[in-house]
């Protein structure tokens, strides 16, 4: 078994279920009704995610769990989903020899935890057999088998489907089918049907006793290392350990064809989309920054806006509540009603939000919103004196950072003030949404 780095930079190796009874997703006793006694725990856990691959269905050259979306690597969000669960101890990840060294880069830039790499066999089986003999010399209790190509799973599913392979010694996730099963005959002619409302759909994640899969994998066939796919049934023939069925959520679903990578991607954006944090340099409840907080709350009813207010050396931005934000409204640096933003502010505080690490994860939207009175001078030469944000722009798209800029009319009219603040509300929620490249550098009007 070979250890993957263990190196920085924070988020996908933190766990966020907290320690068990204090506030934790995983409690200190089990959930009462599904078979756990009072006070029990799982005991040790560990996961292991076949990741040989290589992607014949999605069409393209790149294994699929190494297809990028929003310039990251596929499989590094499914690590992500499963490291943040503090109660699974060792993640092993079976790839294919020529993979391994890109695994682990991929591990190093995103600085995984907790993962070791085990080369991938030639079939799906035989991979997840070889995770299995890397645990085999320190057995967990309990291992999880999950696709690295689902990485929407959540930490309650894991948890019931571990309780359950606990109680019976093998649980797995399902859903129910979408489309109705048939089976042809050799001519290509309907045989019979299946009735959805009797079948299932067997999903990952599942978990097993460890000694319950790994004696099925040790007595396994040739013909079922090469053709089966499903792990539960292994489990039945070779263990004789019926698997305990649980209903899965829909999220659990697998990127398979090009456009699932489309629509990974939009699921994602909805996520980190979910959080504002508009920052100001004043605690005046009457500045523009404030009026803009109460706007977009107003405007983004399902957005959840926070603010804090950064002092002039910029340091304040490590206390940001950065483990779910990924988007900043930033109120200008400089004095309202005049088009005079300290660029070198701006600087510091972009580099302060780099130093985090945010942007090594998903792409960081920062918008600098300007404010001016547009009836007291002519437009051009406000928006001329933002022309800086383009070029500075250009050199944060490298780091994932994008930027823009937005000039809003803080006219003494109060209609006209709402009514600028309410359309720049409106461009702020496209700016967070969209999460486009393309829209960096742009200097706005509202």
């Amino acid at each position: 078994m070979e250890p993957g780095p263990l190196s920085r930079p924070a988020e996908p190796g933190i766990c966020v279920s907290g320690s068990p009874g204090a506030g934790s997703a995983f409690p200190a006793s089990l959930p009462s009704g599904v078979g756990a006694e009072p006070g029990s725990r799982p005991g040790t856990v560990a996961a292991v995610l076949p990741a040989g691959g290589c992607g014949e269905r999605m069409g393209v050259r790149t294994p699929k769990q190494f297809c990028r979306v929003l310039e990251r690597p596929l499989i590094s969000y499914t690590l992500q989903a499963l490291e943040r669960v503090c109660w699974i101890k060792d993640i092993v990840v079976a790839v294919t020899a020529e993979n391994m060294e890109a695994m682990r880069s991929i591990i190093q830039r995103y600085g995984h935890k907790r993962i070791s790499l085990a080369e991938a066999g030639a079939t799906r089986h035989r991979s997840i057999f070889n995770g299995l003999k890397a645990l085999a010399e320190d057995q967990p209790d309990v291992v999880i088998i999950h696709d690295a190509v689902r990485p929407f799973v959540e930490e309650d599913i894991l948890l019931r489907v571990v309780t359950a392979a606990k109680e019976h010694g093998a649980a797995g996730a399902i859903r129910p089918l979408v489309s109705t099963v048939i089976s042809p005959s050799a001519d290509g002619c309907l045989e019979h049907s299946l009735d959805r409302a009797k079948h299932r759909a067997s999903e990952m994640p599942q978990a097993f006793l460890f000694d319950v899969i790994y004696k099925a994998y040790q007595q396994c066939s040739d013909y079922d290392f090469e053709f089966g796919t499903e792990c539960l049934q292994l489990a039945l023939k070779y263990s004789h350990t019926k698997a305990k069925l649980v209903e899965g959520p829909p999220d659990l679903w697998k990127v398979t064809y090009k456009r699932d990578l489309h629509a990974a991607e939009s699921v994602i954006k909805e996520k980190i989309s979910q959080e504002i944090c508009v920052v100001m340099n004043t605690k005046d409840e009457e500045s523009a920054g404030h009026l803009l907080k109460e706007v977009l709350k107003k405007e983004l009813n399902c957005v959840n806006v926070t603010s804090t207010v950064l002092d002039h050396t910029g340091s304040d931005v490590q206390k940001f509540p950065t483990d779910q934000c990924y988007s900043f409204i930033c109120v200008n640096f400089a004095v309202f009603k005049v088009v005079s933003p300290d660029f070198h502010e701006t600087q510091k505080f972009l580099s302060t939000l780099e130093e985090s690490g945010l942007s090594l994860l998903y792409p960081v939207v920062v918008v600098l919103v300007h404010c001016c009175d547009l009836t007291l001078a002519p437009l051009a030469p406000k928006m001329e004196s933002l022309m800086w944000i383009r070029s500075l722009a250009e050199d944060m798209k490298k780091r994932n950072i994008l930027l823009s800029g937005l000039l809003l009319n803080y006219s003494e009219d109060e209609q006209k003030l709402q009514e600028s603040f309410q359309q720049g509300a409106s461009i702020i929620a496209a700016l967070v949404k969209d999460r486009s490249p393309a829209l960096a550098g742009q200097l706005l009007l509202a």
